[in-house]
C-alpha cells in the first residue's frame, strides 16, 4: 500500500509541476473546463428570472444543488477524469499492452498518471457557487453538514464508477468519442430537484444509477429535507463504484490490441 501511495504522490507532484511550468495553458484550460461545465446554473437563473420555477424549490436552493453537483464533478474529474480518454487512446492505438507490462495494477497506473489539474478550476468554481447559494438558504445546522459530507463522498463515488464504466466500454466500442455523451445524458438528472421527475426516474436515479446522490441528496441534507430512508441510498453508490472497478478489470481481460 505504501508503494502505491508513493507512486500516486509522485504522479500528483509531476502533474502539478507540469501545470506550474505552463501556467497560461493551465489557466486557460481550467477556465474552458469551468465554462463548459457551469452553464446550467445560468439556465436556472434565466428560468427564475422569467417568472417560472421548479415547484417547491427556490432559486438559491436549486443553485445549491447545482453547486454541489459541480464540486463533485470537479473532484471526480481531478482523480478519474482522464481514465476514459487515456484508455480509449491506448485501445485505439493498440498500445494498452505497454500498461499491462507495468509492475503496477493497470487501473491504478492509469488513474495515477491522469491526475487532471485542469479540473481544479471546475472544483473551485463549484465552491464559489456553493458559498454564494449556501449564504442565501439560511442557517445550516452542524448535523446537516455531517450528513452532507457523507452524501458528497458517496456522490463522488458514483461519478468515479460512471467514469470507469464508460472507460470499460471503450475496450469493445473502440474509438467512439461519443461514449462520454452517454454519461452526460444520465448525469443531467442529478442537476435538478428529483421530485420534478416521474417516480420511475426518481427510483432509478436513487437506487440503480444513483446520480441523485451527486447533487440533489447532499444539497437536500443541508436544507434539512432528507428522510431517514434517503440515507439507504448511500449503499448503492459504493456498490456502483465497486461495479465500475469490476467491469473495468473484467474488460481488461478481454482486451485485444487493434491498433490504427
Amino acid at each position: 500500500m505504501k508503494r502505491y501511495l508513493d507512486v500516486y504522490k509522485q504522479c500528483m507532484y509531476s502533474a502539478v509541476q507540469s501545470a506550474a511550468a505552463y501556467r497560461m495553458n493551465f489557466i486557460v484550460s481550467s477556465l474552458i473546463t469551468l465554462v463548459g461545465n457551469i452553464l446550467f446554473p445560468l439556465v436556472t437563473l434565466l428560468i427564475y428570472r422569467a417568472g417560472t420555477s421548479f415547484p417547491g424549490w427556490s432559486l438559491y436552493e436549486v443553485l445549491l444543488i447545482q453547486s454541489v453537483f459541480t464540486m463533485s464533478s470537479g473532484l471526480s474529474s481531478l482523480i478519474f477524469g482522464g481514465v476514459l480518454w487515456t484508455t480509449m487512446s491506448h485501445v485505439r492505438e493498440g498500445s494498452f499492452e505497454v500498461i499491462l507490462l507495468k509492475p503496477l495494477n493497470p487501473l491504478f497506473f492509469i488513474v495515477a498518471t491522469t491526475f487532471s489539474t485542469e479540473s481544479v478550476g471546475l472544483f473551485l468554481g463549484g465552491v464559489a457557487l456553493f458559498i454564494f447559494s449556501a449564504a442565501h438558504v439560511g442557517t445550516i445546522p452542524f448535523l446537516s453538514w455531517l450528513q452532507f459530507a457523507g452524501m458528497f463522498i458517496a456522490g463522488t463515488a458514483v461519478l468515479a464508477g460512471l467514469s470507469l464504466m464508460m472507460a470499460a466500454m471503450s475496450f469493445k466500442w473502440v474509438g467512439n468519442s461519443r461514449i462520454s455523451e452517454l454519461a452526460d445524458s444520465v448525469l443531467h438528472v442529478g442537476k435538478y430537484p428529483l421530485p420534478v421527475f416521474p417516480k420511475a426516474v426518481q427510483a432509478v436515479a436513487t437506487l440503480i444509477i444513483p446520480v441523485g446522490m451527486v447533487g440533489f441528496l447532499p444539497a437536500s441534507a443541508l436544507l434539512g429535507r432528507v428522510q431517514a430512508s434517503d440515507f439507504a441510498a448511500i449503499v448503492p453508490c459504493f456498490l456502483f463504484l465497486a461495479a465500475g472497478i469490476w467491469v473495468y478489470r473484467h474488460m481488461i481481460r478481454l482486451y485485444e490490441g487493434v491498433g490504427g
